[in-house]
């Protein structure tokens, strides 16, 4: 499991584990946090595609499919 910290989040690097449509490197483009300080919303964008993705944060935490940084 990845440790991520919410606040953290913006401009953090990742690798999918299952590559598809040649995207494997992606970066985080924004967190948006409610009044609680919850995240609301998390974008990563592909960096060769530059396609962006609305994403549950939580789901980076998982290894089977995501990896920190750009390996």
């Amino acid at each position: 499991m990845n440790k991520i910290n919410p606040k953290a989040l913006l401009n953090s690097k990742w690798s999918k584990v299952e590559v598809t449509n040649k995207e494997k490197h992606f970066i985080v483009t924004k967190v948006i946090f409610n009044d609680e300080q919850q995240v609301t919303d998390c974008v990563i964008e592909a960096v060769m595609t530059k396609n962006e993705y609305s994403i549950n944060w939580r789901d980076l935490k998982s290894t089977d499919l995501w990896v920190l940084g750009w390996k």
